[in-house]
């Protein structure tokens, strides 16, 4: 079974930039479609980036230009380069492995712990 674990979270300051980072285990990294995704408080969690096996990518409109997903295969590893940020941005990200397509999330995949990113002054 897959496990994902996610770092790089923490407190920046509106306009910096953080790198967040989901290690895989247990599983065919390779093949899956990877994604982050984000729940701010009071909020439900949405779709922030996708990334497929062929590294073809998918942004959220309010990302697209600031946000890069990337995937390293060799590391079993896929990031999430965020730069401008704004407050709104605030959340916990959640790193996410499953077996759909870069527009399809397959319902049976598997979720990360989470990492806290806040954004303010």
């Amino acid at each position: 079974q897959v496990q994902l674990v996610e770092s790089g979270g923490g407190l920046v300051q509106p306009g910096g930039s953080l790198r967040l980072s989901c290690a895989a285990s247990g599983s065919i990294f390779s093949s899956d479609t990877m994604g982050w995704y984000r729940q701010a408080p009071g909020h439900q969690r949405e779709l922030v980036a996708r990334i497929s096996n062929e590294s073809r990518t998918l942004y959220a409109t309010s990302v697209k230009g600031r946000f890069t997903i990337t995937r390293d295969n060799a590391k079993n590893t896929v990031y999430l380069q965020m730069n401008s940020l704004k407050p709104e941005d605030t959340a916990v990200y959640y790193c996410r492995s499953d077996r759909g397509s870069l527009y399809y999330t397959h319902p049976d995949g598997t979720w990360g712990q989470g990492t806290l990113v806040t954004v303010a002054s």
